[in-house]
């Protein structure tokens, strides 16, 4: 299968204006995204809807697409720049058919990479593409007893229950997935292995263009968690697990965070 790794990067973040071009040690966030990307991926692109980060790739010696700023998620993004990678290529190989299904969207996947996630391990991306042949993958990684019951009950980190047989998620959360009843909340992470959900998403490219023409429901709208809308039309998500510490970064304190752990890594 092909495999090609986007990275969806918005310079209007609401908590963290500008976070793609955030410094940790002497390159922007955006750049060690990419760099830790290529070295798992042949194919890695930048999805910005801002000049600014456009040009910062450009600089560094990546790649990067325009697209629009009207995207309500990621996901959509990463369709958007997808098809103007395929347009691009048309000139080379015409694949399309009459109907605008590209013959070879089954055997190409995309790779959703957080461009606020600059410690991803190569690792962990083969994990999510050893997932395939499937619909769509994604991360997980556990909870420890040293992460503590405050992490474990941050809404802004989604929980996920998944079958042991077929290795798919069941549901994702921002509250405690599973509730432990009759076990007092301090020994909760004791008791049970509970699952954070790493967002790191790859699809098949023509499941990627069924998804995001769906409606919203009222799960996902509820929860924020736009992976509840998948599940309840009936799509399948594999689930890839990881023991890689890896930092988010969604705010600036996160970035402080961030800068220690590099100094820490050397």
């Amino acid at each position: 299968m092909r495999f090609i790794g986007i990275i969806p990067a918005r310079y209007a973040s609401t908590r963290f204006p500008g976070k793609p071009l955030a410094m940790l040690g002497d390159k922007p966030m955006i750049q060690r995204v990419y760099e830790q990307a290529k070295k798992a991926l042949d194919e890695v692109v930048v999805a910005t809807d801002d000049e600014r980060i456009y040009q910062a790739v450009e600089q560094f010696g990546g790649q990067a697409i325009m697209t629009r700023k009207d995207h309500k998620c990621g996901t959509d993004r990463c369709l958007e720049a997808f098809d103007k990678i395929v347009e691009s290529q048309k000139s080379k190989v015409e694949s399309r058919s009459a109907s605008g299904v590209n013959k070879d969207d089954k055997e190409t996947v995309i790779i959703n990479i957080q461009g606020d996630e600059p410690f991803i391990q190569p690792e962990q991306i083969e994990a999510i593409k050893a997932c395939f042949p499937t619909e769509i993958a994604t991360l997980v990684k556990p909870f420890t007893e040293e992460d503590g019951l405050a992490a474990l009950e941050n809404p802004n980190t989604p929980k996920v229950v998944f079958s042991r047989e077929t290795g798919n998620a069941l549901l994702f959360s921002r509250s405690v997935i599973p509730y432990l009843r009759g076990i007092d909340r301090q020994d909760w992470l004791k008791q049970h292995k509970h699952y954070k959900h790493i967002g790191m998403y790859a699809y098949r490219a023509d499941i990627l263009r069924e998804i995001t023409r769906l409606p919203q429901t009222e799960a996902e709208l509820a929860e924020s968690l736009e992976q509840l809308r998948w599940l309840e039309n009936g799509y399948q998500i594999r689930v890839a697990e990881t023991n890689v510490q890896s930092i988010g970064i969604d705010t600036p304190e996160d970035l402080e965070k961030a800068r220690h752990f590099l100094e820490e890594m050397g």
